[in-house]
């Protein structure tokens, strides 16, 4: 069984929550979805790109899952990020006050026992096996994780860099959106976290962890957001907590 929760906050500094998560459950036949997306723009584009950009990906994972001819998992998130990249862009291009606007994403598709997750940008998905260390699943699309990546860069300068902000990839920013798809493993006792960065730049892995093994979703998901907010929060914040029973 699934148990999950999800929470948003708008932090202690912006006057506006430019994160948006949407989720999708039917457990009769064991399908489950789950999006988190954190906006960029001027004035109120941002909170538009991200809202958009997770109710169209939902919206085409639900079509793709009552179509008569199912297709792999890999494509149906590909091709859900791909009309959710078409339609952030399109509103971005057609909407003066939403020009420049973009948003991340990163989500878990569950089918039965097949367990995908795809991200676009430097929201994160997390994987905490009960004995083991925490896993990132996915890899950041930003400046100063290529610098890691190349060794540049250490993941301790990576958190203080000044273009530490700079995303190499978004939805909404181009016409086409390349986006990375990971199968996981997913078994009795593990915990999956969808977050925005607003939380992980305040909260270390280590705590992550702590928080994922030993809280259930809903106090997990809580406590971490509540963890940032001591911290000072200068972000939006979004959680998701996925645990199977």
């Amino acid at each position: 069984m699934i148990e999950f929760f999800a929470k948003t906050d708008i932090g202690k500094v912006r006057k506006e929550n430019q994160d948006a998560w949407w989720a999708y459950s039917d457990e009769e036949h064991g399908e489950f979805a789950i999006v988190v997306c954190d906006g960029m723009g001027g004035a109120n584009a941002g909170s538009i790109a991200s809202a958009l950009a997770a109710e169209s990906f939902l919206m085409h994972i639900q079509e793709c899952l009552q179509a008569a001819e199912r297709v792999a998992p890999d494509k149906i998130l590909r091709d859900a990020v791909a009309y959710a990249n078409a339609r952030v862009f399109d509103r971005a291009f057609q909407d003066d006050e939403c020009q420049g606007m973009g948003t991340t994403l990163v989500a878990v598709l569950i089918l039965g026992t097949t367990v995908t997750v795809v991200n676009v940008g430097d929201s994160r998905a997390y994987l905490l096996k009960p004995g083991e260390e925490l896993e990132c699943i996915t890899n950041d699309h930003s400046y100063v994780a290529e610098m890691v990546r190349k060794g540049r860069l250490t993941k301790e300068q990576a958190r203080t860099h000044p273009k530490r902000n700079i995303i190499t990839r978004a939805l909404g920013a181009e016409l086409y959106v390349e986006s990375d798809v990971f199968p996981v493993k997913l078994e009795q006792g593990d915990t999956l976290l969808l977050c925005s960065d607003g939380l992980t730049n305040e909260v270390s892995e280590d705590e992550l962890a702590q928080f994922m093994s030993g809280l259930e979703a809903e106090n997990c998901c809580s406590s971490l957001i509540e963890l940032a907010l001591d911290r000072g929060a200068p972000d939006n914040v979004t959680a998701a907590v996925i645990r199977v029973n």
